[in-house]
């Protein structure tokens, strides 16, 4: 007998296990089904123990300047396998927390690897090779992706590292090559970066993090420079040659040549859905560039089958993932007065040594767009809350529609962006205009400061420039 639920998940990132949640508190009989530790790629490899990293890297490097703050310590060191054990013991606590919000929402979890069976089945493959059937009224597939290969630079778990290697190093390399400067890279190069190692970051299109502003690009550079991490934009891969002792790579930039040499390669050159073995096609369902193919509701096209997160497409991030998951299982449940997820407004944040986080259009896209735009910019060597921190590198952004008012976009590189951009997100959910925005009191002395600052800026109002 085939097990019988309203919804069943299959997939437990982030994305997936939200949709649990929502479904189950909509009354709706759940269940969610994961070939692994419950979180997915995000929780146990991905957005939290990568910060758990990051955070070890910040404060070894802030203490290698105790002198700025008037401190004094004496051999300061690190210990690679206990900054590794910090962070696996971050994602171990948190894929428990996912466990207990099973059992407090009462949705069952099955174990095993889930595929499309017919009109409204599942079947579930067990790691001990058997087989069991569920029946679901609706399906929400969450299976997310996976990190995109490149013939040439294929990991191997030595010389070559996907993310997953290289979360978890024994050693830190004396050097690195990173192939791929997006939020993935970058980080990447800043973590290692921190605790001493020589880092290279090649990039085939012609800045880093391509997706932001390109102000923000060349602010990133300047400082990444000032931080020892070499960079080289609009770089072909010629030839990589991989030894147990380390990779040679040669670049072409321009009618220029280059040989790299490194112990180690990162790659992080994107992501592919995880696609396969799914019974997509069998089922009807359109796959396209390793996606699957849904409408604003995400729907598949196939009756009562959505797909949400990493699966759908851009942008990749979590909290996409999850906002997709909640609005799946509303739509599902029939909650009225919904409104398709407006992806213009999903922040974006990349946790690097600066910060860098942005919503809304790129000045260039606006401008594309049509719009025409008045350009706020406040850097942070000119507010107080940064001064005393000692961070004061970096600026924030803001563009306007010159007509209207309304906010388009925002971009920031500094301390705590990535805390601080979710205040110009709500604004742009509110549809809040300049005049509000210059309306609202920030306190004082904080970084949020520069947020307020920005927007005056971009009317002629500035104070403290």
């Amino acid at each position: 007998m085939a097990e019988n639920y309203d919804v069943v998940v299959i997939g437990s990132g982030p994305g997936g296990y939200v949709a649990a949640i929502r479904a189950s508190q909509l009354g709706l009989k759940t269940a969610i089904v994961e070939r692994d530790a419950l979180g997915g790629i995000c929780l146990n490899w991905g957005c939290i123990p990568t910060k758990a990293l990051l955070r070890s890297a910040e404060i070894y490097e802030t203490m290698q300047h105790l002198g700025d703050y008037g401190l004094k310590a004496e051999k300061i060191t690190y210990d690679a396998e206990a900054v590794v054990k910090r962070s696996r013991d971050v994602a171990a606590q948190l894929s428990s927390g996912v466990t207990f919000l099973m059992k407090k929402n009462k949705i069952d979890v099955i174990k095993g690897t889930g595929r499309l069976a017919g009109e409204g089945k599942i079947a579930v493959e067990g790691k001990d090779g058997k087989s069991r059937d569920i029946s679901a009224k609706n399906i929400i597939l969450a299976t997310g992706a996976r990190a995109r290969v490149i013939e040439g630079l294929e990991p191997d778990g030595k010389t070559v590292w996907s993310y997953r290697e290289a979360m978890v190093p024994k050693a830190i390399p004396k050097s690195l090559i990173v192939v791929g400067s997006g939020a993935i890279g970058i980080e990447f190069a800043s973590f290692y970066r921190a605790f001493g190692a020589e880092v290279t970051v090649v990039e085939v299109l012609d800045r880093i993090l391509p997706a932001e502003d390109e102000e923000i690009s060349k602010e990133a550079a300047r400082a990444f420079k000032k931080r020892g991490i070499r960079t080289f934009t609009g770089a072909r891969i010629d030839k990589t040659d991989i030894s147990a002792k380390g990779a040679k790579m040669e670049v072409r930039i321009g009618d220029k040549n280059e040989v790299l040499e490194a112990e180690k390669i990162i790659s992080a050159v994107g992501i592919v859905g995880n696609v396969e073995n799914l019974g997509l096609e069998e089922a009807g369902i359109r796959i396209e560039k390793t996606h699957v193919v849904v409408n604003e509701w995400l729907e598949t096209g196939v009756k009562n089958v959505y797909a949400i997160g990493d699966l759908v497409g851009p942008p990749w991030l979590a909290h996409k993932a999850s906002h997709e998951g909640v609005l799946a299982a509303e739509r599902i449940a029939g909650v009225k007065n919904l409104h398709p997820l407006d992806t213009r407004r999903i922040p974006g944040c990349t946790y690097s040594t600066p910060q860098i986080a942005s919503v809304g259009l790129t000045e260039a896209k606006a401008k594309e767009q049509g719009h025409e735009v008045k350009v706020g910019r406040f850097p942070f060597k000119a507010n107080g809350k940064a001064i005393a921190l000692g961070e004061t590198g970096g600026f924030v952004k803001t563009i306007f529609d010159a007509k209207t008012g309304e906010l388009l976009g925002a971009h920031m590189i500094g301390p705590e962006v990535t805390e601080l951009v979710q205040g110009y997100g709500i604004a742009m959910t509110l549809e809040t205009t300049e005049a509000e925005l210059m309306q609202t009191v920030f306190p004082h002395p904080t970084l949020s400061e520069a947020m307020h600052e920005a927007v005056l800026d971009a009317y002629g109002r500035v104070l403290h420039t």
